[in-house]
């Protein structure tokens, strides 16, 4: 398989999922947001309480943002392949998708239960995230100190990942009951 197929295979991976993550994250936070709310810091309270309300539609505006930046990624990467002038913002968004992975983990072993996306970030993302890395070594266009070297700009996913889930929030309204 031709190296930029595995580039666009990053949005299928990404997709397949959140669609797991979309499709029971409401009825999930519905059934465990005492629990969650009790684990948060006082000092994120603020931040983090209204993220225990969100519904699925929001959760889906956050996701379609966080899709849009993704989608510029991966399109720019290819669409310069050669120069590889994106490579490095690829390589970002993948640190990003491969180390999501290990939060899912981390919140299923902490609540001891099924977490929203933890199925696919096992089965597809980390599988996906180790072969890109592994094809991208293999084949030079990424070295070790790339790696190191841009990993620490996957910070930036979080005030990323914050406006996103705001957006949501503001950008759909809860049903008047």
């Amino acid at each position: 398989m031709e190296l930029t197929h595995v580039i666009w295979m990053f949005l299928i991976v990404f997709v397949l999922h959140d669609l797991e993550e979309i499709i029971v994250v409401e009825n999930w936070l519905i059934r465990h947001r005492e629990r969650l709310a009790r684990s948060i810091p006082a000092f994120a309270q603020k931040t983090l309480q209204p993220m225990l309300s969100m519904s699925t539609a929001q959760f889906s505006v956050a996701v379609t943002c966080i899709f849009a930046v993704l989608s510029a990624a991966v399109l720019l990467t290819v669409l310069t392949w050669q120069a590889g002038t994106y490579l490095p913002f690829f390589l970002v968004c993948l640190h990003v998708l491969f180390l999501h992975v290990f939060t899912h983990i981390g919140q299923s072993l902490l609540f001891r239960t099924y977490t929203p996306g933890v199925v696919t970030a096992v089965v597809l993302v980390l599988p996906y995230s180790v072969y890109t890395y592994c094809r991208l070594l293999a084949e030079g266009w990424i070295s070790w100190s790339m790696i190191g070297k841009t990993l620490p700009f996957s910070l930036l996913v979080i005030p990323v990942l914050y406006a996103a889930l705001t957006l949501g929030e503001k950008a759909i309204k809860p049903l008047k009951g």
